[in-house]
């Protein structure tokens, strides 16, 4: 192995613990294989549901070097959102994924990769890249596998030995040559199927595979129209995205804390009761969730998600 490229390796890793990011894995650059037939699959079923995009840029969902001229490699960063504390702990309560208790992670890490890039640059030399946050045609749960840093679980999300599943990935993909870590091939989950045994809608529809267009956080962020009647008594008062196949996880009793101010709820999201919720005004919603991912579903998506909790 090239010598230079373990020093870049090194590098990386250590800006990228300076910045908080909690793992960082590097793998060579080029064509997903082995994903274009399941990914080609999970799309003739139809699994998107109405995330058109989803089919959108199939090479370029495959091939990093398609989304960045030259790239020979791809970063791939882990970042905890693990809260302090539970805000939503009661069953009749309504609830809100943990991801999205505090400010929106696309804006929080993207900052934090930009200045990756620059330190980078600034150490090492001229470097060309992007950086994606869950916002490009990356198949970010495969890279992160590939360099090493978890598996898939049964419900799709990638695994991590040291602290389980809440956690958000983003990926720097650059035209340098690193050194690469060897990927996790071992599934670490064995025979356990919490996460398929919980799942209310029944999402999973097999180890690995999600029908999206069944899975809570889809009907709650992405479905754009009325929620199918169908999911009615299912959906056991998620109103913004869902955890259950993370809480039931077992891999996820290793999660720490996060240490991101940002990510920390605002004081009055746990304290708002059910009938707020139900009652809350266009003004009152866009100033709890001012910078929170929760805007994504717009104030009337926030109450419909409500209303057929009821």
């Amino acid at each position: 192995m090239d010598h230079l490229q373990e020093k870049y390796s090194q590098i990386i890793k250590t800006q990228a613990k300076n910045l908080g990011f909690d793992f960082c894995g590097i793998a060579k650059a080029g064509f997903l294989e082995e994903e274009a037939p399941k990914l080609e699959a999970w799309l003739n079923q139809n699994y998107q549901g109405q995330m058109a995009y989803m089919a959108n840029h199939f090479d370029k969902r495959l091939d990093p070097t398609k989304l960045v001229e030259g790239a020979k490699t791809v970063v791939s960063l882990i970042y905890n959102y693990f809260p302090k504390k539970e805000l939503f702990q009661e069953k009749e309560e309504y609830k809100i994924a943990k991801y999205a208790y505090g400010q929106d992670y696309h804006h929080v890490i993207k900052e934090k990769l930009k200045v990756l890039l620059e330190n980078l640059r600034q150490e090492i030399g001229e470097i060309d890249g992007r950086a994606f946050v869950d916002s490009a045609p990356v198949m970010e749960r495969q890279w992160a596998q590939k360099s090493g840093l978890g598996w898939l679980g049964k419900n799709s999300l990638l695994l991590n030995k040291e602290m389980g599943s809440f956690f958000f990935l983003a990926e720097l993909v650059i035209d340098l040559e690193v050194a690469p870590d060897p990927p996790i091939l071992k599934d670490y989950c064995g025979t356990c199927t919490k996460c398929i045994d919980a799942c209310p809608t029944e999402a999973i529809v097999q180890p690995g595979v999600v029908d999206a267009s069944k899975c809570i956080s889809y009907l709650t962020i992405e479905l754009k129209e009325n929620i199918p009647a169908a999911f009615k008594g299912k959906m056991e008062n998620w109103v913004f995205g869902c955890d259950i196949c993370q809480d039931v996880c077992p891999w996820n009793r290793f999660s720490k804390p996060h240490q991101e101010p940002l990510f920390d709820p605002k004081p009055e999201l746990g304290e708002i009761t059910n009938r707020d919720w139900e009652e809350i005004t266009e003004e009152t919603f866009n100033k709890v969730f001012a910078k929170s991912a929760v805007k994504r579903t717009k104030h009337y998506g926030f109450l419909r998600n409500i209303v057929f909790q009821k």
